[in-house]
């Protein structure tokens, strides 16, 4: 059965919602790991490279092998940490740039993205990867470049964290909308249930082979694809 959604933004979470985990963990971590090093030395005065150093306890005259290894720690923590966040966004902003990187979709999620789009549904992300590793993402897909189709980006950064209401609460300002006016969709129950608290729609997404395809969605609708769900502009 589909379930019907009316709302005026939709607002989207990133892996495991349109890309694969794998496209995350794998492709995009593998890609920064050894590139993290040559990137710091080549742009000393970053101020994320400095925040790293504070947050993982470092001296301000670290080397660069010390800030790394807090780094990888952290990936492999898979850690929200948002100096990593940043320079792996910078990091991919680049791969993408250059052509090496390409983002998977899944097959329902562009065609999904462009029937809300061209309905009136305005479009957003919240993902815990950086903004700048956001936009760069969507300009290089394998369904082209769809950063036109989104008005706004949201990260750890700029909103808070993906699982505390007040984040949502803060998006929604900066929207100007009402909370009432937004569907929220992700992976992820625990953010489901922040994005709720605030008054948001929501919808699971219980993808197949992906690490919540098993989990309990609570009162969220839950979504094998966008396939399952009909969002009509208000």
């Amino acid at each position: 059965m589909t379930t019907k959604i009316v709302a005026r933004w939709v607002v989207l979470d990133i892996e495991g919602t349109l890309t694969a985990t794998s496209q995350v963990h794998v492709v995009l971590y593998d890609y920064a790991r050894p590139r993290l090093g040559p990137w710091i030395d080549a742009h000393p005065d970053e101020p994320a490279i400095a925040a790293a150093k504070e947050l993982g306890g470092l001296p301000a005259d670290a080397s660069t092998a010390d800030v790394v290894a807090v780094l990888h720690r952290w990936m492999d923590e898979d850690r929200k940490a948002a100096p990593l966040k940043t320079l792996q966004g910078l990091i991919w902003q680049r791969g993408y740039a250059d052509g090496d990187l390409t983002t998977e979709f899944f097959p329902d999620v562009a065609p999904a993205l462009r029937a809300w789009h061209e309905s009136g549904l305005r479009l957003a992300v919240f993902s815990s990867g950086s903004v700048a590793g956001q936009v760069a993402s969507f300009s290089r897909t394998t369904d082209g470049d769809v950063t036109a189709l989104f008005e706004r980006h949201f990260d750890t950064v700029n909103a808070g964290p993906k699982r505390e209401a007040p984040s949502y609460r803060s998006i929604a300002t900066a929207l100007g909308a009402e909370p009432g006016d937004i569907v929220f969709f992700s992976d992820v129950p625990a953010e489901l249930d922040a994005a709720a608290e605030d008054g948001w729609q929501t919808g699971g997404l219980a993808r197949a082979g992906e690490p919540f395809e098993h989990a309990g969605f609570g009162a969220h609708p839950r979504l094998r694809s966008f396939a399952d769900v009909e969002v009509v502009a208000k």
